[in-house]
């Protein structure tokens, strides 16, 4: 058998056990948001779910009963869930990368931003190849003008052009639309001198995947691993992992090795009816924004400020208070923005009784 035959036969096998995964998963993997808190233990999170996932790949077993036993992967969607490990070990295992490697968004745009906030403290350019459109919401003059984030915009027709345009002092990162979210062949077989590859769909979101074996291995490969955890800490903080739901989608589409076919699932009669409430509730006719969960819109509210702020009141200070000894996940992100903006401070007003 040669390598070729080899591979194949590996990725068949890990095919077939995701297929019988998804056929067997706890009900909870799809339809809870925060995952058996009794069986979490956060400083092994993500790693140790993915430790006994793998023990069960190895000895082939898929049944409910065993799949249920696995320890909580993360504890809410923003930061990733079963169903997101699930998907993106499987990704990573078709391209032999770490798990860590392939982080899944609901948003199209978040993965982007998190590069570019760690080449802000870097001084690093950035370089955005894309194929079609960008996503309507990456408004690249407003992003500029509101992070002082760095980039370079590179249309592309063919992956061949990247090679002419490639700065190997910068961070670059190619944007492609694709129907089969999950599928990076073409990517490593004709950009591999990219260090990020992200695949985009407009209904699930996206998919990066951090490449390690770029031009001048040895160095970029451990440059590149140093934002692995900064892009999950985005993640964590200003966004969320692709949703089970939508992960659930993918993976059908990824064990057929099929373009994903994207069922409705959200009614949309009942998604006006929460923003009538909304305004009933408040007592305002001013439309209501929904957000994926409470820290992306509490960050879409402070970024807003931010950007009027900068409008409306030129050369002035920006003053975030924050209640220090309140939740900390609010009192982080505050600070993230602050560390990235000179004219962004944090004001601390402690909290008691």
């Amino acid at each position: 058998m040669n390598v070729e035959q080899d591979r194949i036969m590996k990725d068949m096998k890990m095919l077939n056990y995701i297929k019988n995964v998804i056929e067997n998963k706890p009900s909870g993997w799809l339809n809870i948001t925060t995952h058996r808190l009794d069986i979490y233990e956060e400083k092994l999170a993500k790693t140790e779910f993915l430790d006994q996932f793998e023990a069960l790949f190895h000895a082939n077993n898929s049944t409910a009963d065993a799949l249920n036993a696995l320890p909580t992967a993360y504890d809410y969607i923003r930061l990733g869930h079963p169903l997101s490990c699930v998907l993106e070990w499987g990704i990573a295992q078709q391209y032999q990368l770490e798990a860590a490697n392939v982080i899944s968004f609901s948003s199209r745009t978040m993965p982007i931003l998190a590069i570019l906030r760690k080449n802000l403290f870097a001084k690093k350019n950035t370089q955005i190849f894309y194929t079609g459109e960008l996503p309507t919401s990456f408004d690249a003059a407003l992003i500029q003008q509101v992070y002082s984030y760095q980039f370079d915009l590179h249309p592309i027709q063919d992956l061949s052009e990247i090679s002419a345009h490639l700065d190997k002092n910068a961070s670059s990162i190619l944007i492609t639309e694709a129907d089969a979210i999950y599928n990076f062949d073409a990517v490593f077989q004709q950009a591999n001198a990219v260090d990020f590859f992200l695949n985009i769909q407009e209904e699930l979101g996206s998919i990066l995947v951090v490449n390690l074996s770029t031009k001048d291995q040895d160095t970029l490969s451990a440059e590149n691993e140093s934002y692995i955890s900064e892009i999950q800490h985005v993640r964590r903080r200003e966004s969320i992992a692709m949703t089970p739901a939508d992960c659930f989608t993918a993976l059908h589409a990824f064990v057929e090795q099929i373009p994903v076919t994207k069922k409705t699932l959200v009614d949309t009669s009942n998604k006006a009816g929460v923003v009538v409430s909304i305004n009933e509730i408040t007592g305002t006719t001013t439309k209501a924004l929904v957000a994926s969960s409470g820290l992306s819109i509490q960050y879409a509210i402070l970024m807003g400020l931010v950007d009027n702020a900068l409008e409306n009141h030129k050369g002035k200070a920006i003053k975030f208070i924050v209640p220090p000894n309140c939740y900390g996940g609010t009192n982080d992100q505050a600070r993230r923005v602050a560390a990235c903006l000179d004219q962004v401070e944090v004001v601390d007003l402690p909290v008691d009784g």
